[in-house]
């Protein structure tokens, strides 16, 4: 088994194998409950590369007896969809339980290729299962969406790497004929990440670089990857780190920082998607109503990304940051739907509105004033007429609060003021 990967050696067969995702497949997960019951919805994975999406579906169909159809997202279009919804129609006999149907990347299918799945899952045709390593709440069709089960799985911890590792030592049958010793795994742990995958590719790199007896310390580790270390980990905690900056550097009007941490995660291999997703909230959360054309831009930006993608997106991902990270700030529209929802959620006495802002679609509710007094804006000069439009027990209360730092939104204090004459 030279040729075969480590990791594919040690791909766990059964859920009592696998490492991790205790919220899932511990004693009261989920998963436990499938093969007790044999019952099992569509569902998708949503986590990072390495945690074991592939392998618990496997497993699920494995230890259920289905059949097991797979496609690649990446490779497969509607043609080999429909053959395999076929393949999967013609295994269907009697009562016997649906095939699984594995898509893996199933946020790199377009619409229409989802849309092809959807009469074979309403149909019970296939369980289908999805794994994603982005939101499914952005990349899959609503109506699929609908009719599956959103598992997330997470990087994996510390004490799961060390089972991992322990297992790897122990059990596979090259490993066990090197003698190795474990001093430390600080820096093994580090940069796997999280990501079983690619822990059992760095033990093959480290134990790999040198014959005999292999020492595993930080020292050891970090001269072995020192050529494979990038600027910036896609699903290790830099990952994070970077973003975090990124989103800083934006907020705090550097766009030289901002340029900076864009280049890494583009160099990283980050999902550019992942980065346009980040800039749109960015402009609504920190540039707001400083500048609304930053929302446009950003906008613009997200649609231009999806279409055109790598490389060409990074020059729109730049024009885009530089834009929001030069313009004026203010979260004053953050702020406000902050503090009403908080109001909100707290106040239980559900405040009756105003009459005068009802419609009165009968007579009974205009007998009963429903819309008596309502002042209809455009009939007045500047198309503004000053009536309450809070419940009787909220009036005064103020929840926008412009920023009057930057020229944008002075001027819609400035209107304000002048309409409600020191209401508010």
């Amino acid at each position: 088994m030279p040729n075969i990967p480590l990791a594919e050696r040690l791909r766990p067969r059964t859920l009592d194998e696998y490492i991790g995702q205790r919220h899932l497949v511990g004693p009261d997960g989920v998963f436990r409950r499938f093969f007790e019951t044999g019952n099992v919805p569509s569902f998708i994975l949503w986590g990072p590369p390495g945690v074991g999406k592939t392998t618990l579906a496997r497993i699920v169909a494995t230890q259920l007896e289905r059949p097991f159809f797979t496609l690649s997202a990446v490779t497969s279009g509607v043609k080999e969809v429909r053959e395999v919804i076929e393949s999967a129609r013609k295994q269907r006999f009697f009562d016997a339980r649906p095939p699984f149907l594995f898509i893996d990347e199933i946020h790199r299918f377009n619409k229409s290729q989802q849309d092809s799945l959807l009469g074979a899952v309403e149909q019970g045709i296939f369980t289908l299962i999805g794994a994603t390593t982005e939101n499914p709440s952005f990349e899959v069709i609503p109506p699929l969406l609908s009719r599956c089960q959103v598992y997330v799985l997470k990087p994996l911890e510390d004490e799961d790497l060390r089972v991992l590792l322990d297992r790897a030592l122990a059990t596979d049958t090259e490993l066990r004929e090197r003698e190795i010793e474990v001093a430390e795994t600080g820096a093994l742990f580090r940069f796997a990440g999280g990501d079983a995958r690619r822990l059992l590719n760095i033990l093959d790199i480290v134990t790999g670089a040198t014959h005999g007896r292999v020492v595993l310390d930080d020292r050891y580790v970090t001269d072995c990857l020192q050529e494979n270390i990038a600027l910036y980990d896609k699903n290790g905690e830099q990952h994070y780190d970077v973003i975090s900056a990124f989103i800083k550097s934006v907020r705090g009007s550097d766009p030289n920082a901002a340029i900076y941490y864009l280049a890494r995660m583009l160099a990283g291999g980050e999902e550019p998607r992942f980065i346009a997703r980040r800039l749109v909230i960015l402009a609504s959360e920190d540039v707001g109503l400083a500048n609304p054309n930053a929302l446009l831009l950003a906008n613009a930006c997200f649609d231009t990304v999806h279409k055109i993608g790598m490389p060409e997106a990074r020059i729109t991902l730049a024009e885009t940051t530089i834009y929001l990270a030069t313009s004026p700030k203010s979260n004053s529209a953050y702020m406000a739907i902050n503090k009403a929802l908080a109001l909100v959620e707290r106040d239980t006495s559900n405040r009756p509105v105003p009459l005068h802002l009802r419609n009165a679609p009968t007579r009974l509710m205009k007998r009963e004033g429903y819309g008596a007094g309502y002042k209809y804006a455009h009939d007045f000069p500047g198309s503004f007429a000053e009536q309450e439009f809070l419940p009787d027990t909220l009036a005064g209360t103020k929840f926008y609060e412009p920023n009057t730092s930057n020229s944008t939104e002075a001027r819609i204090a400035e209107r304000i003021a002048a309409w409600w004459r020191g209401k508010y």
